[in-house]
């Protein structure tokens, strides 16, 4: 029984500690003047997840969601949702953990920002604001693909210059 217990201790892990909003907040700078305007919004998202290691095992992913509303020139509401959760990582590869850090954890995380953001701008009397998902682990390929290719076109230049500066006979 002990080998096959050290054997399950060596597998590698990822799992859900736990998930809790660890900020919430709707601003509404120019209520109830902005009740009376004509409801065509201008709507931005800005998002950003960090990661943190908590334990030798564990780490929090701190997703940011930042909604700014504005009708013409005027903020109708910024509502930004902190959605944090800690994640059990043991006997994964570096590469692996930035991957799950960085894309797996926030697409788990992003579907309850959205809910609380929805909750928040409906108590605060405006339309219903549903935010379409955003799949961060195509975003984190996309980031080491685009990181790939400006590493092999600077190294590219790098060799191509010390082509150039290499003596003729």
């Amino acid at each position: 029984m002990s080998d096959n217990s050290q054997q399950q201790s060596n597998q590698p892990a990822f799992d859900i500690i736990r998930l809790y909003a660890k900020d919430c907040s709707l601003e509404t700078p120019n209520v109830p003047a902005i009740f009376t305007k004509e409801w065509k919004p201008e709507i931005k998202v800005d998002f950003d997840a960090k990661p943190t290691k908590v334990t030798d095992e564990s780490y929090e992913v701190d997703l940011r969601v930042t909604v700014t509303c504005k009708i013409g020139e005027e903020v109708a509401f910024i509502c930004e949702v902190h959605q944090a959760g800690i994640f059990l990582i043991k006997n994964i590869d570096q590469e692996t953990m930035d991957y799950l850090l960085a894309g797996v954890a926030p697409n788990m995380l992003f579907p309850y920002a959205r809910e609380h953001i929805s909750s928040l701008v409906n108590r605060g009397t405006f339309p219903q604001l549903n935010l379409q998902p955003i799949n961060f682990e195509a975003m984190y390929r996309a980031r080491k693909d685009q990181a790939a290719q400006e590493a092999a076109k600077n190294s590219d230049v790098a060799n191509g210059a010390s082509k150039d500066e290499a003596p003729q006979a």
